[in-house]
């Protein structure tokens, strides 16, 4: 073990007690602290960075993944409401191309961020960024407090109902809430630095793809055999949010723990080494690429995988495979399963639905056992590993992140603060009325 010392008990300020409290600002973030305040309910949400967006801005992950199962949306409700007011705000062309279109859409995480200081700003959200959340105060599964820290010093919060949307499911890791990580030996998909070049000619480029079957997979294997490009997979994705400026996800950093400092910082390391790396192949290789401009890499290594809290239920891979509903479905998935390779010699795990399918996800998987106010909501819900690589994604975590919302909402207004006191049916009638996508059997059952 190593070497520690003891710090002082401290009396720490108040800075704010709310009805709900919302720790972290990506799309499960967004969706909890939006809901919860359309539904009258205080909200505060913290946020360590001075933006919300998640991935999509902090990572510059650069398209959205599918809203549809391919013949409908079943993301729908503040996800699809924040996809197409994104839309609405960018370049003429860009509406044109993107209109009708609810997959892979390209992110412009500049428009983002302020569309959703002004979604915050118009439902009554408090914002506090730059802010960390280092520890709870709890007692008998009730969690009293948040303590954060940011520039003024630490303070603490009080809420009846906390939403843990950090991605890492930390509050309820403070809470001693149970947990699941990566897979059999612990070992944990990739992380990849995204990154945005300017200066580029779409339509060049886009003639020489058409060559090769519209991707770079020919060029990336020619040249990692020439062992001029240090990437493991053959494949790149490129978002292009206008004629000169795409969004890449391209490329693997191996070994990385998003819920450790130590492995984010050599995340950023080598995520700008390789992207830096990338960018000059694809000026030296591609036609289009030549005058290119690497104009930003993310703050952050994006990340696919760490903590899987063990919650009421476990999702499993059977469940997709056979697109079961639960009776306490608060949202619907569509998206593959997506498990990136955990080493260079590794493999990928991919498993699709068949068009028009998706899955349920239950309410209870949101909640972590033994801990009674707390909410869970975004990628590390209780899934098996297998169906953690499809749930994670962004929109999935919009859905995901309305719901804890509205039940949090919900259960305040009663006086309740503990979220296994929801009443399932007004919970599942609220998400409906607000637009959610819960199946066609709940929907034909709810009629309102």
């Amino acid at each position: 073990m190593s070497e520690r010392i003891t710090v002082p008990a401290m009396d720490v300020p108040l800075f704010d007690e709310v009805d709900v409290l919302v720790t972290g600002g990506g799309p499960a973030g967004i969706g909890a602290a939006l809901a919860a305040a359309r539904n009258g309910a205080s909200v505060l949400l913290v946020e360590q960075r001075g933006y919300l967006g998640g991935m999509a801005t902090v990572s510059q992950v650069p398209a959205w993944c599918p809203y549809t199962d391919k013949q409908k949306p079943v993301i729908r409700g503040i996800g699809i409401e924040i996809l197409n007011e994104m839309k609405a705000r960018m370049e003429p062309g860009f509406q044109e191309l993107w209109k009708d279109r609810l997959d892979w859409v390209p992110i412009d995480a500049e428009i983002l961020k302020k569309l959703l200081d002004d979604k915050m700003a118009e439902a009554g959200v408090r914002l506090l960024y730059h802010t960390f959340v280092s520890k709870v105060l709890h007692r008998d599964g009730i969690v009293e407090a948040a303590i954060i820290h940011n520039k003024t010093g630490t303070q603490a919060i009080k809420a009846k109902m906390f939403i843990d949307t950090s991605s890492d499911a930390d509050i309820t890791y403070h809470a001693g809430g149970q947990f699941a990580q990566g897979g059999d030996e612990g070992e944990l998909q990739p992380g990849t630095m995204c990154f945005v070049m300017s200066n580029l000619d779409r339509k060049r480029y886009m003639a020489y793809c058409k060559e090769f079957g519209n991707s770079l997979k020919h060029a990336i294997n020619e040249a990692k055999a020439k062992g001029t490009l240090r990437v493991v997979r053959d494949w790149a994705g490129i978002s292009w949010v206008n004629d000169h400026t795409a969004g890449f996800n391209f490329g693997h950093i191996f070994g990385i723990d998003g819920s450790k400092a130590e492995d984010l910082t050599r995340g950023a390391v080598e995520g700008r080494a390789l992207v830096h790396h990338i960018a000059e192949w694809l000026k030296s290789t591609i036609p289009g690429f030549e005058s290119g401009y690497l104009a930003l890499t993310g703050e952050q290594i994006g990340i696919r995988e760490t903590r899987r809290i063990i919650g009421d239920v476990v999702v499993t891979a059977d469940d997709f495979v056979a697109c079961r509903s639960f009776p306490d479905d608060i949202a619907r998935n569509a998206y593959f399963i997506d498990v990136h390779m955990a080493k260079p010699t590794g493999g990928m795990i991919i498993s699709h639905l068949p068009d028009g399918h998706s899955h349920g996800i239950p309410y209870r998987a949101l909640l972590p056992v033994d801990i009674e106010n707390v909410i869970v909501a975004g990628r590390s819900i209780s899934t098996d590993r297998a169906t953690q690589g499809s749930t994670r994604v962004m929109p999935n975590c919009f859905a995901m992140g309305e719901a804890a919302g509205t039940a949090a909402a919900i259960l305040t207004k009663r006086g309740l603060n503990r979220s296994r006191s929801i009443d399932i049916d007004e919970l599942q009638s609220q998400l409906i009325r607000q637009g959610a996508w819960l199946g066609e059997d709940l929907h034909a059952n709810k009629q309102t």
